[in-house]
């Protein structure tokens, strides 16, 4: 029995270097034409058994745009940045220096008052490891970027500063294979045009 979850990165709220911890903000212009862009490769797979998405406004609608009619789960949201939430990383930087340094040197720590970078993968992990095990089951998720990183990581097993070494773009898709605590990266081969 085995499980295929894609997980579907989140189109963007605004640009990269606006980008915001814990941002709820819905999608802007770009985003939503970002969407119609990606549209054709993504629709289908809507016709997953099971369609998830993180509490954000721009996972909602980023789901709710592709036709998926994801299901909010709380397990899928973002890191909590406790006290730096809503801020950029330049702005935690400018009024915090040397938390944010300790913050991204050691995956244990949670400077901010919010939840360490181990816990959030832990966190997103867990929501993996409880996905209903039918044999074939398909799910998809759309995530914010952050939750993609984080299930990458735990699904490879890989050390928590691996987080930092993984881009994951707006719209971008990975497939996950596997049951409870085993999981392959599955990387598909783009179709060949004649």
């Amino acid at each position: 029995m085995h499980l295929r979850v894609t997980f579907v990165a989140a189109a963007r709220s605004s640009s990269l270097l606006a980008e915001r911890f814990e941002d709820d903000r819905p999608l802007d212009q770009a985003g939503w034409e970002e969407v119609q862009r990606a549209a054709p490769e993504l629709v289908p797979l809507a016709a997953a058994e099971l369609r998830y998405c993180s509490p954000t406004p721009r996972s909602r609608a980023t789901g709710d745009a592709l036709g998926y009619a994801p299901l909010a789960q709380p397990a899928l949201r973002d890191c909590d940045m406790g006290r730096w939430r809503g801020f950029t990383l330049g702005e935690a930087m400018a009024r915090e220096p040397s938390a944010v340094d300790a913050w991204l040197a050691d995956p244990r720590s949670a400077p901010h008052g919010g939840e360490s970078l181990t816990s959030f993968i832990s966190r997103v992990g867990g929501w993996l490891d409880t996905r209903p095990a039918d044999d074939g089951s398909r799910i998809v998720a759309v995530a914010e970027p952050s939750v993609v990183r984080a299930a990458l990581v735990y699904a490879l097993k890989a050390q928590p500063s691996a987080y930092w070494n993984i881009d994951v773009r707006p719209l971008s898709t990975i497939t996950l294979t596997g049951v409870n605590g085993r999981w392959n990266l599955r990387l598909e081969s783009v179709p060949q045009h004649a």
